[in-house]
């Protein structure tokens, strides 16, 4: 079977879909140093999301890659990465608001510049929530995928420049149907000097569920219970 879609998320832009159970969604940084804010929400009741301290915490990671599954407030595994060319992803350093922009790298607004401008990825994650009738006090804390963040041993926080190469990728599969948001603005930490948000390709396909004995369902006895709990929210 064909892909279900095959796209490219511009630089700077938003995107936004309802990915069902047994599709995977792959990211692919087209340039190098892309970023890619990610948003997710149970699509059957988006009070239930994404919860990043139950995922780090279950898991005992403090980043995103191959082999870790993305859980919900409710113990439940909405999506897995199941394949990672990357190795980092952060998880913790949130997303560049209007007052990043105009300080770093200096407000344009779209009547100066078309789709030139320079929104926010604040901005552009609520457009695409209020498209499923979501806003501001839905936001929570988001993955930045393709984006790596280190932690010295004060808890100093550094971006770590290149940890992306041209033609990266990362596969994320769906364990329920899932409402993904996504906004391809600058990492906040990120030190370019010069506005250069990147494209990132995306492709959805069709796959098998989770086997009994998936790497990601076994890493972890959590694991195993996030999986049942997903499994037993669908009958």
């Amino acid at each position: 079977m064909g892909a279900i879609i095959d796209s490219i998320l511009p630089p700077a832009a938003s995107w936004s879909r309802v990915c069902l159970r047994g599709t995977a969604l792959t990211l692919t940084d087209l340039e190098g140093g892309a970023n890619v804010a990610a948003l997710l929400y149970r699509a059957a009741d988006p009070l239930e999301r994404y919860c990043m301290p139950d995922t780090l915490k279950a898991q005992h990671v403090s980043r995103l890659t191959e082999g870790v599954a993305l859980y919900s407030d409710m113990g439940r595994v909405l999506a897995s990465v199941t394949d990672d060319g990357v190795g980092w992803h952060d998880t913790i350093t949130g997303h560049a608001l209007d007052e990043h922009i105009a300080s770093r790298w200096g407000a344009v607004s779209y009547q100066e510049a078309r789709n030139g401008w320079r929104r926010s990825a604040r901005h552009a994650l609520l457009v695409e929530l209020a498209k499923f009738g979501l806003g501001a006090r839905d936001l929570v804390a988001n993955v930045n995928f393709f984006s790596k963040v280190a932690v010295g041993e004060a808890g100093e926080l550094s971006f770590e420049p290149g940890n992306s190469a041209a033609g990266a990728s990362v596969t994320l599969r769906f364990e329920l149907d899932t409402l993904l948001i996504l906004s391809s603005v600058p990492h906040p930490l990120d030190p370019i000097e010069e506005w250069s948000p990147r494209p990132v390709r995306l492709v959805l396909s069709a796959v098998a569920d989770a086997a009994a004995d998936d790497r990601v369902r076994m890493a972890c006895p959590e694991n195993e219970r996030g999986f049942a709990a997903s499994e037993t929210a669908l009958r």
